[in-house]
């Protein structure tokens, strides 16, 4: 992988992820059971879009939830290298080596791990510390981080300054990875296709 040290959110982090792949909309392209996402196509659209209008997409005013999240995610990466006695590294943007697709990190732990933060409403953090599972919504987020920075596991850390953590360690899925991949490849071959044809 190639990692851009830039700062997330950064006029360099978006253009890095003009028209590509990303960690935060694999969803999109695959289900978390390892189907292809009904979403693919419109998904798909809006990447061949962004690559023929070369601009960055409009982004939507961040809502109380989003903008919150924001404000707490140092707090809750903190939190976490206290309890964990780790350092996290943050990095930018990591890019597949081959394929437009890349994940951006909360953060990396040592050589073989990685962290993903949320910060969710008080009701969402109560559904994920009684469920004790990974939120099937993330799978292919966390999963797509394995795949693309090569690591062996992924802390998935929910934060909410009044209540407990949840936290729970992910490791790899080779089977489910294996699925991403081809989905994410063919996905990204039909992009650079349909960028050619309609230039």
């Amino acid at each position: 992988m190639k990692i851009l040290e830039c700062e997330q959110r950064s006029t360099e982090w978006f253009e890095a992820r003009l028209g590509c792949i990303t960690g935060s909309n694999m969803s999109k392209v695959i289900t978390a059971s390892g189907k292809p996402s009904t979403q693919i196509d419109t998904h798909i659209n809006e990447l061949i879009a962004q690559r023929l209008i070369g601009e960055i997409p409009q982004q939507d005013e961040p809502n109380f939830w989003m903008q919150r999240g924001t404000e707490l995610e140092p707090q809750a990466r903190m939190f976490y290298e206290l309890a964990q006695d780790v350092e996290v590294k943050e990095v930018g943007f990591c890019k597949h080596d081959i394929l437009n697709c890349g994940v951006s990190p909360d953060g990396l732990v040592g050589d073989d791990g990685g962290l993903e933060i949320k910060c969710p409403r008080e009701s969402t953090q109560i559904k994920y510390l009684r469920s004790g599972k990974l939120p099937a919504e993330y799978k292919p987020q966390v999963m797509a981080c394995l795949w693309i920075t090569r690591r062996e596991w992924w802390d998935f850390l929910s934060f909410h300054p009044k209540l407990p953590e949840f936290q729970i360690r992910v490791y790899r899925d080779e089977e489910y990875i294996s699925s991403l991949q081809q989905q994410v490849t063919k996905a990204c071959e039909t992009i650079e296709n349909e960028v050619r044809k309609l230039q």
